[in-house]
This record gives C-alpha cells, structure tokens and sequence, in this order.
C-alpha cells in the first residue's frame, strides 16, 4: 500500500511539479495575491518588498554556494572520496542503497545541515556509479530526506539564538529575560523522541517505498562519472609558475593561517559552528586534503559547475521573503493561529503555522524574526515554556521542506536532477515528519 501511495505521489509531481525556478515565480504571484488580500499594503509597497528581498539575499546565497562548491571540492580529494566509496559500497540493492543515504544525510544534518545537505547528495552519486538497479531520483529523495533533522540538532538557527545572549534573534530573551540553552530545546525529550523515531521509522519505509524496477528511472554510471571527471594536466614544464602551483608549502601556511584563527576564537568565545565557520572549515580541509594548490583549483572549477542552476533561484525566494516580512504577511498568518491556541496546543500551532510560512520563507533565522514575536508573547500570556513553542517554530522549518524546493537546490544541483523527480517521494517524508514531531509536541505540551 505504501508503493501504492507513493507511486501516486510520484505520478502527480512528475505531471504537476514545474521546475523549481517556475515553482519560484508561480510562489511569488501567489504571495504578491495574498499580501494584497490580507493586508493594508498597496501594490507599490508590495513591489517595493519584493525588490528589496532580492538583494538581501545575496550575501546568503553567495554563502550557499561556497557550502555547495566547498563540499563537492573536498569530495573530490583523494581521502574523502576513498571514504564515500566505502561507504557506497555497502548496500548492493535499492532499497539498501537509499536507507543508506538517508542516514548518511540526518547523521550529517544533525550535526551540520550544511554538511549534512552534501553529503547525502554525494552518496547518492556514488552508489548510482556502482548500481545499475536503482532509480536514481529515488536515492537523492532520501538523501533530501535526511535534512528534516537539522532544525532539531546541533545547528539549529532557532535553537542557537534562543540559547545565544544577546543575539538580535534571540527573542525568547527579549520577551522572558532569559536564554534557553540546548538542555531546554535540543536535548529535551520533546525533540530527541521524534528524531529517534524518525531515524528508525523512515528506513522501514524506504524499504517499501521503492518503485519495482519496471519503473526505475536509472541513470548510466558513466554519465555520473564524466560529470565528476576533474581536469588535470599532463606532465608540464618545470618553471616558477608550475613550482608555486605544486607547492604544498603554501597550502601548509594558508591551512595554518586557519588553525591560529580558529584556536584564538574558540580560547577567546568558546565553539561555535555558525554558517561562515562551516565553510571556513570545509574550505581549509579541501586545501589539506588535495595538498597542491593546482589540484584544489582544479577541483574548485569543477565543482563550480553545480551552482549555475541555483544562482536564478536564490534572488527570488529573496523576494518572496521580502514580501512576507515587509508587508507584515507572515505575522498576520502567525497571529491567526495564536488567536485559537490554548496552553496545551500552542507549540503545535507554532509548528503547524510554521510550517505554513516555511514555504515562503525557508530560512530558520528570518522565519523566526517574523514568526518569534507573535510566539513568545503568547507563550508567556498562556503559561506555556518558551523553548518548546520556539522549537515548535523550528520543526515545522525542517518539515515543510519536504514540499519546499529551496533547500533542495544544493542536493539537486549536486544531483543534476530536477524538483520532480524528488518531490512524490518526500511527500511520504512529510506525512510521516508531520505525525511524529506534531504528536511529540501534542503529548510533551
């Protein structure tokens, strides 16, 4: 019956689900129609919104692609890939194949969802170039899968600034006088149950979620091969260029250079892993790992390749988000669900609506910035913990990205696929993310 429904899923996206940047443009028509209907702003201060979300989002997508290129060029060292293909070589049949990657992924997302966005592509990969038998979209589904942990672990946007003192999102703080750290959002029962039941749940269902190979879309190894394929020289002339080029000793300087940075910071403020230190630390394990300044620049090139169909994106989900916070949009739909909540179902409506304006803000720091100060107030008129209705906001983020492309584009571009050939199946994700983390927070409240 679950190959049944997700069969269906898949049929519906395949015929229904545009690619991601239509997705993008379809969504922005309906949020410029929904700011007009539901709030006082004019069409001029809707437009003006919009334009200004596009170029506020530059410097975070700027960001996002160095995670994209950074990782798949620290894949491509020699030590990394050794790694990846042990790992690939473990399961031998699809279903095998796609719990594998799946773990891979929350594993990773837990830890870092910027890391854990990569490497659940990057497996994908490297199990298609070994198994013929396996559809392809179906392995990058359930690496895409793996990601609706990361708002619940290590790198929570809305976790880190409830717990960071005097940060500009920390709006528990504000509200309360207080700071939540990890013991009251991350390391509570409310959040680590559903995970651990998603982590055992979801590869059951991967197992019957696979399509039967009549209707296996596979991929030719040797497509996924070239596409990685790193241009090298042959034997080149030894000059002064060609020897600064080899020199692992200025690898070993500029790594170094990292090392002096990171030890005074940490000494100085302690460890804190936030999206620039993420891609700081990528950045200087690929130039350790390929030693020689050309080979890293080679790899960089190639890697570089995978950001071109993401770049057009970014620019309009910024101008999306602009229009939910610059004319109040995502508040209003915030505020309507505080209207019915009680004090035992207000962390669920913080998830439910959350999960709701995810799909037009998919950004955990900017969807607490407008959704944080109609929460907390609530919270504390109802007598009802702060941390939990915060973290509440934060798994509706990692969920309703199973239906939201945005996050999805680093694990397509890596892929090379499109939204449809992930979206039927992540729709499974989200039925079975809904019921664990809303029930969590229902029977935790």
């Amino acid at each position: 019956m679950l190959r049944q429904l997700t069969r269906l899923c898949v049929r519906y996206a395949e015929r229904y689900i545009p690619n991601p940047y239509l997705y993008a443009v379809v969504l922005t028509f309906i949020t410029v129609a929904a700011a007009l209907i539901w709030t006082p702003s004019g069409l001029l201060k809707v437009v003006a919104s919009w334009y200004d979300g596009i170029w506020n989002i530059l410097a975070f997508a700027m960001q996002m692609a160095l995670i994209l290129v950074t990782g798949v060029t620290l894949a491509d060292a020699p030590l990394v890939r050794g790694l990846l293909r042990r790992l690939a070589s473990l399961p031998t049949r699809q279903a095998g194949a796609a719990i594998t990657v799946f773990l891979a992924a929350a594993v990773g997302s837990w830890l870092n969802w910027g890391f854990g966005l990569v490497v659940g592509a990057l497996v994908a990969r490297e199990i298609a170039k070994r198994l013929r038998d396996v559809d392809f979209g179906f392995l990058v589904a359930a690496a895409y899968m793996g990601f609706m942990v990361w708002a619940s672990g290590l790198s929570s946007s809305i976790a880190l600034a409830t717990a960071t003192h005097g940060s500009a999102l920390n709006i528990v703080e504000k509200v309360t006088g207080k700071t939540a750290g990890f013991g009251e959002t991350i390391f509570t029962a409310y959040n680590l149950v559903p995970v651990v039941l998603l982590v055992i749940l979801m590869p059951v269902a991967l197992y019957f979620m696979g399509p039967e190979e009549t209707d296996m879309k596979k991929v030719d190894p040797q497509v996924l091969m070239r596409q990685d394929e790193v241009a090298h020289e042959g034997t080149r002339a030894r000059t002064f260029a060609t020897v600064l080029e080899d020199s692992w000793l200025l690898t070993v300087l500029l790594v170094l250079m990292g090392v002096v940075y990171e030890w005074h910071t940490i000494a100085a403020k302690g460890f804190h892993l936030d999206i620039n230190g993420f891609i700081f630390i990528v950045l200087m394990l690929g130039l350790l790992f390929h030693w020689r300044p050309i080979r890293y620049v080679r790899a960089f090139e190639s890697g570089a390749r995978t950001v071109g169909p993401i770049l057009l994106q970014f620019p309009l989900y910024g101008g999306i988000m602009g229009i939910m916070t610059g004319t109040g949009l995502a508040g209003i739909i915030a505020a309507s669900f505080v209207a019915f909540s009680t004090q035992h179902t207000l962390p669920f409506w913080s998830f439910i609506s959350s999960n709701i304006i995810t799909l037009f803000v998919p950004s955990g720091g900017g969807h607490w910035a407008v959704q944080g100060p109609f929460m907390i107030p609530a919270a504390v008129k109802l007598h009802v913990g702060a941390a939990i209705t915060a973290m509440g906001t934060a798994m509706g983020e990692e969920t309703a990205n199973m239906i939201q492309p945005f996050w999805a584009l680093p694990i397509l571009a890596i892929a090379r696929l499109g939204i449809k050939d992930i979206m039927g199946y992540c729709v499974i994700g989200l039925i079975i993310s809904l019921i664990l983390f809303g029930g969590s927070l229902l029977i935790f409240a």
